[in-house]
């Protein structure tokens, strides 16, 4: 697969991930909150469909090239040792 098509897929994927996880969460809220009279598979199944969800958001992460962490981060670069560049401690 080609780099483009990858990262088109991966974004692709983590999308379709978001929308489950958000859907699911909604219709568990609501479910809880207003009487829909939907049945209990389906209260308990949109739990199940937050997992679903994260799955297909990692899998989307793997595909694209985006599931290292990236430098770019603040707390990365200043305050955690194992991804510092500079190794020297002053005393």
């Amino acid at each position: 697969m080609k780099r483009k098509t990858a990262f088109i897929l991966g974004n692709l994927l983590m999308g379709c991930g978001l929308v489950a996880m958000i859907g699911s969460i909604a219709v568990n809220l609501a479910s809880h909150v207003f009487d829909m009279g939907w049945s209990e598979l389906i209260t308990n199944g949109s739990l199940f469909g937050l997992f679903i969800g994260a799955m297909v958001w990692l899998l989307g992460a793997k595909i694209g090239g985006r599931e290292t962490v990236s430098d770019r981060y603040w707390w990365l670069k200043n305050h955690d040792d194992k991804y510092r560049r500079d190794k020297h401690r002053y005393l």
